[in-house]
């Protein structure tokens, strides 16, 4: 039997294609689940068979471990322009000394649990652990879809429900504080960052064959963004300027530093410690001096300061790089003033609409006094 579909249950199917045998004689098969109609099974059927057919046959799939899943993660991150460094960190630091040594095909939910269950007595938060286990399932669907395939099925990684999703963002006060107290090669990537919501990433490997001073633009390439689309950002004139000056410098000190944003010419890496430093001299830390701003607040700024500006949430959208509308309204936060602001416009509409239904009343009864004097 080549393949086979069975129901697991309302909409879900296990598909299952037989890929050969291991070093034990013992077959061995490709499952996949499918949550669907039948026919969506059917047509993952179909195209498993297809790269079956495409490639060799699978050899001591059990003996695979996560290890070597966990490099091929790491490997698809660099090869595609990803945070490599932050997957690499996650990978060494957490999955690797928990999960390394395993065989992939021994990992199961029960595993999966321990992992999450050691990882919450350590202190990380749920958002924290989602993004490890976001890694996990990723290095398991690479293999899943390897030929030969690495694993016969993807376990299943159930998230945590994140309550501590972030809504932070900057008053224009807040931003003048910060940078003045931000050192000087810092300054400019708060800048850009304020006035044109680019993530962190895109900042900081900016390159000046990106940025176009005489049109007063960004262009950001399919390979540099998050979503894989490519988008022109026009600056603001601060934003302009800053880079016009920083151009100056480059050319000055390091004329062959490829990087817009760059500590002694070379490219900068996250400052977190610097950032931190700036906020509380900045004083924007809370009751216990922790400091309360992320740099990912400025994005949330700039889409907030695009739609108070009266840009449309369409064009907004685009020049943030916001694919998805549920995740541009999270971005579009409305703070304490904006509410205030909405409660002062309701009251002088009101106010408006009893002056004119008061205009209308005097206006009915002096039109009926004078009918009265007449008749």
């Amino acid at each position: 039997m080549a393949g086979q579909i069975v129901n697991r249950g309302e909409r879900t199917w296990l598909v299952r294609v037989f890929v050969g045998r291991d070093g034990n004689g013992k077959r061995c098969y490709q499952n996949r689940t499918i949550h669907g109609a039948r026919r969506d099974a059917e047509k993952a059927l179909a195209d498993m068979l297809t790269k079956r057919s495409l490639g060799p046959q699978l050899i001591d799939i059990d003996r695979v471990l996560v290890s070597e899943l966990l490099d091929d993660l790491e490997r698809d991150y660099r090869l595609n322009g990803k945070d490599a460094k932050w997957c690499n960190e996650k990978c060494r630091l957490h999955l690797r000394p928990f999960f390394g040594a395993m065989r992939a095909a021994r990992v199961t939910s029960a595993t999966i649990a321990n992992y999450c269950d050691t990882r919450l007595e350590a202190g990380a938060a749920l958002a924290t652990i989602n993004r490890e286990l976001s890694l996990l399932k990723r290095s398991f669907n690479l293999a899943a879809r390897a030929t030969p395939a690495k694993v016969h099925a993807v376990p299943h990684i159930k998230l945590f429900r994140e309550s501590n999703i972030r809504v932070g963002f900057f008053e224009h006060g807040e931003y003048l504080a910060m940078r003045a107290a931000l050192p000087d090669h810092l300054k400019p990537v708060l800048v850009v960052g304020y006035y044109t919501g680019c993530r962190r990433g895109e900042i900081l490997s900016m390159r000046w064959e990106q940025v176009d001073l005489m049109a007063g633009c960004i262009r950001l390439e399919v390979n540099t963004t998050k979503n894989g689309e490519a988008r022109v950002i026009h600056l603001a004139p601060e934003a302009l300027e800053v880079l016009k000056l920083q151009r100056e410098r480059t050319l000055q000190a390091h004329p062959g530093c490829p990087w817009v944003f760059h500590y002694n010419g070379d490219k900068l890496d996250w400052f977190y410690k610097s950032w931190n430093e700036a906020c509380k001299r900045a004083g924007l830390v809370d009751e216990g001096g922790k400091p309360t701003k992320l740099f990912h607040d400025l994005r949330r700024s700039a889409v907030r300061n695009l739609v108070r500006a009266g840009t449309p949430e369409s064009v907004a959208m685009r020049i943030s790089g916001h694919k998805s509308r549920s995740v541009f309204e999270r971005y579009n936060v409305v703070s304490e003033a904006d509410i205030r602001q909405g409660a002062a416009r309701l009251a002088e509409y009101l106010q408006g609409v009893e002056r004119h239904t008061a205009e209308q009343e005097r206006h009915t009864i002096g039109t009926q006094g004078q009918l009265e004097m007449v008749q």
